[in-house]
């Protein structure tokens, strides 16, 4: 038996009426404030991989308007892979997008990134203890690492105090409703756990939402480093 996609409907509406690359790059959960590419420094002639990439609307975004040598936009979802390729496919090859499990293509991938980044990607959807690390080895020798997480759960629940999911709703290509499991951490423990994978120059920052609604939350902004030697 296949998996399920469970991103099929993962931004479908918006794939029919938004086909453009986007003008800004938002690290927020509402993607209308705060900072943007600054936190990934001059990408000019950089390898960069995004990680859980999506509809790849990011990872367009800085193939047009920052001059990398090439962008990687991985996911695994077939669904957001068939969108991505629709809507950007004819950015190649400066970006580039990849159908594959995250945790594999970076265990292929030793030494390869300058820079990877994960917008509410796969970083939030993949255990911390396995994704930490091969994303360390992914990276060259003072790579970066820089991710936007929730700060805390939707229902304004503080995160948790411990490498542990929570298990969200989630719906099957066909509807069906089921559950994923979701990584919303507390600071201090995505700081140990970057830590013990082996990061160097960890920084966080508290993202407040500057919307009001049901379902909005602030964003965790964390930057890591792998060391040089």
């Amino acid at each position: 038996m296949t998996t399920a996609d469970l991103w099929h409907h993962f931004g479908r509406t918006r794939a029919i009426t938004d086909r453009t690359v986007p003008a800004a790059f938002h690290w927020t959960w509402s993607q209308d404030d705060g900072p943007g590419t600054e936190v990934l420094g001059d990408l000019t002639g950089l390898c960069v991989g995004d990680l859980g990439a999506g509809a790849a609307r990011h990872a367009a975004h800085l193939a047009t308007r920052h001059q990398p040598a090439r962008v990687d936009a991985v996911d695994a979802s077939p669904a957001q892979h068939a969108m991505a390729t629709d809507l950007y496919s004819h950015l190649a090859p400066r970006l580039r997008l990849v159908p594959c499990d995250v945790l594999d293509h970076l265990r292929t991938t030793a030494g390869t990134y300058d820079v990877l980044y994960s917008v509410f990607g796969a970083i939030d959807f993949t255990e911390p203890h396995r994704m930490l690390p091969a994303a360390v080895g992914a990276l060259k020798p003072g790579g970066r690492l820089a991710f936007s997480t929730l700060a805390h759960y939707l229902s304004g629940a503080p995160g948790q105090t411990d490498v542990v999911p929570a298990d969200i709703p989630a719906k099957t290509p066909d509807g069906e409703r089921t559950t994923m499991r979701r990584w919303v951490l507390q600071e201090q423990v995505w700081t140990k756990v970057l830590d013990e994978a082996g990061f160097t120059g960890i920084e966080t920052t508290i993202l407040p939402s500057v919307t009001q609604g049901p379902r909005t939350a602030s964003t965790l902004l964390v930057t890591a480093v792998r060391p040089t030697t």
